[in-house]
């Protein structure tokens, strides 16, 4: 799948697959101190839907938006970026 016609997508690590259907992953951006000025590594987990459980744990996925699927996941996973 390609991902230049996907309206917002993100790139990050799978660190739970033990729900039927969803995996958790957690996307890392650097963000610079406001004040001192180091890089600093923020991140934030998503649940993301995974129809067929085919995604293991350490994959490196792209997540795109999608309609709300259930209360806490509006996210579908759309492929493996590198299998770990």
């Amino acid at each position: 799948m390609n991902l230049d016609n996907q309206s917002k997508y993100l790139i990050g690590q799978i660190i739970s697959d033990k729900r039927d259907k969803t995996v958790t992953v957690r996307i890392d951006r650097k963000v610079k101190h406001p004040l001192y000025g180091k890089i600093i590594t923020r991140s934030k987990k998503y649940h993301a839907h995974d129809e067929h459980n085919q995604y293991k744990v350490g994959d490196v996925v792209a997540i795109s938006e999608a309609r709300p699927i259930s209360k806490t996941k509006s996210w579908r996973v759309i492929k493996v970026v590198k299998i770990n």
